[in-house]
């Protein structure tokens, strides 16, 4: 009976590690949401790291992380690390391309719990007096995070936080 239970949980494991063979490694989470604001307001809030704190929602997971900057204050070069409880990890972020109202383009590296890199990228669209803002973050997942990814759903879990920072950054602006 114990051979049994061995073979069943080997092949078990071997389809676990097939699929994973097989899922994509590339992966991209989207949100946008139109704001009632100019471009210009928004792309200031995203465009200098010290701003996020108004808007972040890693902010509200954890208020008591460890915050440092580094570079210019905002804008291509701005740096950004932080240390955190569980949930938040370790890592940095740099704006490798900030293109005033318009485009800022982020690369962030996780330390821990699990090592990455990835790109971020906020557009501003204006439209009709408001804009179109849209939150993306983009990658390759190495095997653990596509064997993870069979268990879990980063679209989901990612995107419901690009939308709580959206609903932030809609509720900061349109307040005035």
């Amino acid at each position: 009976m114990l051979l049994n239970i061995l073979i069943a949980l080997a092949v078990l494991a071997a389809i676990v590690l097939l699929l994973a063979a097989f899922r994509p490694t590339d992966f991209r989470v989207v949100r946008s949401l139109t704001i009632a604001a100019p471009p210009a307001a928004l792309f200031a809030l995203v465009n200098d790291f010290r701003e996020w704190r108004q808007w972040s929602p890693w902010e509200k997971v954890d208020p008591n992380m460890q915050r440092a900057y580094d570079g210019p204050a905002a804008g291509t070069g701005a740096r950004y690390s932080w240390v955190g409880n569980n949930q938040v990890g370790q890592g940095n972020m740099v704006i490798t391309e900030s293109h005033p109202a318009e485009l800022i383009r982020i690369k962030i590296t996780f330390l821990k719990p699990m090592a990455g890199v990835c790109d971020i990228e906020f557009s501003f669209k204006a439209e009709d007096g408001r804009t179109l803002v849209t939150w993306s973050m983009g990658g390759c997942h190495n095997f653990m995070a596509r064997v993870m990814g069979l268990f879990m759903n980063l679209d989901k879990m990612t995107g419901g936080y690009f939308e709580q920072g959206l609903a932030d950054l809609k509720r900061i602006t349109e307040k005035g």
